[in-house]
């Protein structure tokens, strides 16, 4: 069907939902890339003006990749709550953002609406809104989650911490994770990249986590970043598995090119609930979000497999894979894949909340990596400012790398101290339960705020020891 906008004397026609969603994105070099960009701004106004004239309910009916042809697509139309979709049906896109951006529109009735929104719907009304409209609207988004600590109420920041090693050598692993511990990093995930990436490595880094994770009795998970496969298999093995992570994409190739598809992340999904390794909570009910998902941006055009689409557009269809599994964490590496898709801060920052707020209106526990390459236009100012606007927004966790730098995947991330001056700065917060087993551990300051202790906590004394006679 097409769309049409006309500015002056000139009238703007596009062929098909897939390009008027397209030319409406904000510049981005993926996008141009793709040959799917607007030619220049007015094109661009254009786009977003005839978008936000469409009503809503057309999403339900012009899909952006065929439905015969793939399986998230099938996914995203055959799981829509009509009665949710109810309360906005009649809206078109801008009154959507006006919607939005009004009292009516509080956390109650957000949470209400999240099962009657489609990907295609959140990223169109993205496009046309400010950075100030994405933060407001995503912090009033709360999505909770748990397994063995309680993950995105509001006021509270949690943290992956990431201690990667380039040889995975454990005592090098060891001194990341306790200098991360230290700094009150690690309440999201203990999260480890493989460096060498086969199920028996994998089995002894997940031994290794479970020990510490066991020996100080710590309210937190641990997660193997490796191929879902190679996770299966570890269970398999009886290796203790908390979370099943995978990288995901909007599209049902770009999901072959990880060498997944919905079933196969189905079967792990169950396969780690059996495990049953969640805690109960005080309301007796077992923390049973055990997936871990990342995603990026150009992910599903470097596989080719984007079908005409804008990357944004498809970034957001890849959070109808992850809420159907319901998963723990969620989290865009926003500038990982590099500057052929995003090429610059600029175009950084406004994907990392173009990202967060398509999550959080879809229901999903999003989080950012907050990242860059070293080859892009990019530098660590510009991932302060995109960090300090998410943690405004709500954002549910960031990353912790050792010096911000990770030695191993060879990119900038965020550090310890960087998730430390969010917590001070805006009066942000661990995880309940990781809060207050810090102040058990001698970490922080008993209270509220997240002040550390000064002195090395005699609990962790041994620990260090023992890695400085290694």
């Amino acid at each position: 069907m097409q769309h049409a906008h006309t500015i002056g004397p000139r009238r703007y026609v596009f062929d098909d939902l897939r390009a008027l969603m397209a030319r409406a994105s904000p510049l981005r070099s993926g996008d141009q890339l793709a040959g799917v960009a607007a030619a220049d701004s007015q094109e661009r106004v254009a786009a977003q003006m005839a978008l936000a004239d469409l009503p809503l309910a057309h999403f339900l009916n012009e899909t952006v990749v065929p439905y015969e042809a793939d399986e998230v697509t099938r996914l995203i139309v055959d799981t829509h709550d009509r009665a949710a979709f109810a309360p906005v049906s009649h809206l078109t896109v801008g009154d959507f953002r006006n919607w939005l951006l009004g009292d009516e529109a509080d956390t109650a009735t957000l949470t209400s609406l999240a099962p009657g929104l489609t990907p295609e719907m959140v990223a169109a009304v993205s496009k046309l809104c400010r950075v100030q409209d994405l933060a407001l609207i995503a912090r009033k988004c709360t999505v909770v989650t748990r397994f063995r600590g309680t993950i995105g109420l509001p006021g509270r920041l949690a943290t992956r911490l990431q201690p990667n090693h380039p040889t995975d050598d454990m005592a090098g692993i060891a001194a990341s994770l306790i200098d991360g511990l230290l700094m009150g990093s690690g309440d999201a995930v203990i999260g480890i990249n493989p460096a060498t990436d086969n199920v028996p490595q994998v089995q002894r880094l997940l031994h290794m986590l479970d020990e510490v994770i066991t020996r100080y009795a710590m309210p937190t998970q641990s997660c193997v970043l490796t191929h879902v496969t190679n996770t299966l298999q570890a269970m398999e093995r009886g290796a203790p598995v908390d979370l099943v992570f995978q990288s995901i994409g909007g599209t049902e190739a770009t999901n072959r090119s990880f060498g997944i598809d919905l079933a196969l992340l189905a079967e792990a999904r169950a396969a780690a609930l059996a495990q049953r390794r969640g805690a109960v909570f005080d309301d007796g009910q077992r923390g049973e979000h055990v997936m871990y998902f990342e995603t990026g941006q150009g992910s599903a055009l470097s596989a080719n497999a984007h079908h005409g689409c804008d990357q944004q557009t498809i970034e957001a269809r890849a959070y109808a894979v992850a809420r159907h599994f319901q998963p723990l964490l969620v989290n865009t590496v926003v500038g990982f894949i590099g500057p052929e898709y995003l090429f610059n801060g600029k175009q950084i920052l406004r994907a990392g909340l173009e990202d967060h707020f398509c999550g959080k209106l879809l229901g999903v526990p999003m989080g950012c990596d907050v990242c860059y390459t070293n080859h892009a236009e990019a530098d660590s100012d510009d991932m302060d400012a995109l960090l300090t606007v998410l943690c405004t927004a709500g954002v549910s966790f960031i990353m912790g790398v050792p010096g911000a730098d990770d030695i191993m995947l060879n990119y900038q991330s965020t550090s310890f101290h960087d998730a430390l001056a969010m917590r001070l700065l805006l009066g942000l917060r661990p995880a309940p339960e990781f809060e207050a087993w810090l102040q058990r551990m001698g970490v922080t300051e008993p209270g509220e705020g997240m002040r550390l202790v000064p002195a090395l906590p005699d609990a962790f004394a041994p620990a260090i020891a023992r890695l400085e006679a290694s």
